[in-house]
């Protein structure tokens, strides 16, 4: 399979792929629910949280840090992570116009 060429689809299109991509991993569901859940920021119970080894839960927080859904600060030697407020907004706001471009119509149950 060949390199997808980005180039061809707009800044909105790659953004939303790669926002479904991130979100893609059952493990970063997890994350983010348990984030979600918590409305504070969590630091090492994540491990606990979702049986994963630490190094494995590092890698799925650098995946959501870099699309900025999540936000860390450091703390000594440890970083506590929460969901990044404003970016969830945005994100929902490109789900939401995403599957909201479907409107069926009237009496119809399919396309075919």
């Amino acid at each position: 399979m060949g390199v997808t060429k980005s180039k061809l689809f707009s800044p909105a299109q790659n953004e939303l792929a790669e926002l479904a991509k991130a979100l893609a991993h059952p493990a970063r569901i997890a994350i983010l629910q348990h984030l979600l859940k918590a409305r504070a920021c969590i630091n090492g119970d994540l491990v606990l949280e979702t049986g994963l080894a630490q190094p494995t839960i590092s890698q799925h927080l650098r995946a959501l840090k870099a699309l900025n859904l999540i936000q860390g600060t450091v703390e000594g030697v440890s970083m506590s992570y929460c969901i990044n407020p404003g970016r969830w907004q945005e994100v929902r706001a490109l789900f939401n116009g995403f599957f909201d471009a479907y409107t069926p119509l009237p009496g119809a149950d399919d396309c075919c």
